[in-house]
C-alpha cells in the first residue's frame, strides 16, 4: 500500500510540474494549445456526447458534495485523524486542479488573439470608434427580425459551418465534431440566479446553455459557448468569435442574435467616451422595436436575478479569471469592442 501512495504521489508531482511548467513556458503553451488540445477535446467530448445530461455539471456538484461531506463521514465513521482528512482531501483537489488544466485549463496560457491571428491591436480613438458604432447601427436596424423561437438544429449547422469557414483566417480551432452537442445546464433556475446564461465545462469537453434562454440569446450564447469548446478562453475572444460567427450567418434570426449579443457593450463603451449629445444622439438611431427587445431582455432575466447570489458568483468569477492571466476579470467581456474595431481596422488596411 506504501509503496502504491508513493507512486501516485509521484504520478501527482509529475503532472503538477508539467502544468506549471506550460504556463510559464511560451512554446509549451502553444504546442498544448495547437497540438495536444484539439486531440483531448476530440476525445473527450465524443465520451461526453454519449450521455444526455450535462455530466460535467453532476461531476462537479458530486466533487463539492463529497469535499464536503467526506471530513465527516471519516471522522465519524472510520475514526480518522483530522491530519489524515484532511491530507486526503486536499489530494483530491490537486487531482481535479491537474484535470482541469491538462484537459483545458491550460489554454489560458496561450497566445492572444492578436498575437494568433496576425491583426494589430488598434488603440481606441473617437475617430475609429465613431465608424465601428455607425456601421454596427446601421447592419444591426437591418437585421432586426421578431424572434419568437429559434430553430436549434439549425443554429448548430450554421455555428459550425461558419467555425470551418472562419478557422485559418481568424485562428481559431475547428469544431471537433460536426454534431457538436449542447446540453441543458443541471441547476438552471440557480444559474439563472446568478446571470449565467452558458458554460464550458472543462473536465469533459462539454458546454452546456441555460434552460432558461431567450429565442433572441440562444444563438449567439451557442456560439460563445462553442469558441470555448475550441480553447478559447478569453471572454472577449469568445464574444468575438460568437459575434462574427452569427453575423455572417445567412439566417436573419442568428444574424441578429450576433448583432443583439454586443448592444449592451457597445452602448457602455459608448457612455463612457462620447459627450452625452453624442451618446442621445446615438441610441435614438436605433430601431425602437430593438431598444423593447432589450427592456425586455433585461427585465426578464432581472427578475430571475438575486443580487446577493450573483454578488457572490461575480466576485468569485473575477478573481478565477485574474487567477487566470485575465487581467480585468469580468471587465473582459466588454473587451470584445476593441477587438472588433481593432478587425475592422485590419480589414481597411487589405
Amino acid at each position: 500500500m506504501k509503496q502504491k501512495l508513493k507512486i501516485r504521489y509521484i504520478i501527482l508531482g509529475v503532472l503538477l510540474l508539467l502544468v506549471w511548467m506550460t504556463q510559464w513556458i511560451p512554446a509549451l503553451a502553444t504546442i498544448y494549445s495547437q497540438k495536444v488540445y484539439p486531440v483531448i477535446s476530440s476525445v473527450l467530448s465524443a465520451f461526453s456526447n454519449l450521455f444526455p445530461l450535462a455530466i460535467g455539471d453532476l461531476f462537479i456538484f458530486l466533487s463539492i458534495a463529497g469535499v464536503i461531506v467526506y471530513p465527516i463521514y471519516a471522522r465519524l465513521r472510520k475514526k480518522l485523524s483530522w491530519k489524515k482528512i484532511l491530507l486526503r482531501d486536499g489530494e483530491y483537489l490537486l487531482w481535479i486542479y491537474v484535470w482541469f488544466y491538462l484537459v483545458w485549463g491550460l489554454n489560458y496560457s496561450q497566445k492572444n488573439f492578436y498575437q494568433r491571428s496576425g491583426i494589430p491591436y488598434t488603440a481606441y480613438t473617437p475617430e475609429n470608434f465613431q465608424t465601428f458604432v455607425d456601421d454596427y447601427i446601421t447592419q444591426l436596424n437591418r437585421s432586426y427580425t421578431l424572434l419568437n423561437n429559434i430553430n436549434r438544429n439549425l443554429t448548430r449547422e450554421e455555428s459550425v459551418r461558419l467555425y470551418n469557414q472562419l478557422s485559418d483566417s481568424l485562428a481559431v480551432h475547428r469544431p471537433p465534431h460536426a454534431n457538436p452537442k449542447v446540453k441543458t445546464m443541471l441547476f438552471t433556475p440557480l444559474i439563472s440566479m446568478v446571470g449565467v446564461t452558458g458554460s464550458m465545462g472543462p473536465f469533459f469537453c462539454e458546454f452546456t446553455l441555460n434552460g432558461d434562454l431567450l429565442p433572441v440569446n440562444y444563438p449567439a450564447t451557442y456560439a460563445h459557448e462553442l469558441a470555448h469548446l475550441l480553447g478559447i478562453t478569453n471572454e472577449a475572444e469568445a464574444n468575438f468569435y460568437a459575434y462574427q460567427v452569427c453575423t455572417r450567418s445567412k439566417v436573419m434570426g442568428i444574424r441578429f442574435s450576433g448583432y443583439f449579443s454586443v448592444l449592451s457593450h457597445v452602448l457602455g463603451n459608448a457612455r463612457g467616451l462620447l459627450s452625452e449629445e453624442e451618446y442621445t444622439n446615438l441610441f435614438k438611431r436605433i430601431r425602437p422595436e430593438i431598444i423593447e427587445i432589450a427592456k425586455q431582455n433585461q427585465a426578464y432575466w432581472s427578475a430571475k436575478y438575486s443580487p446577493i447570489i450573483g454578488d457572490v458568483q461575480d466576485w468569485i468569477y473575477d478573481l478565477y479569471l485574474k487567477g487566470n492571466k485575465i487581467g480585468s476579470g469580468r471587465k473582459n467581456y466588454s473587451e470584445v469592442i476593441g477587438l472588433l474595431i481593432s478587425y475592422q481596422e485590419s480589414l481597411k488596411r487589405k
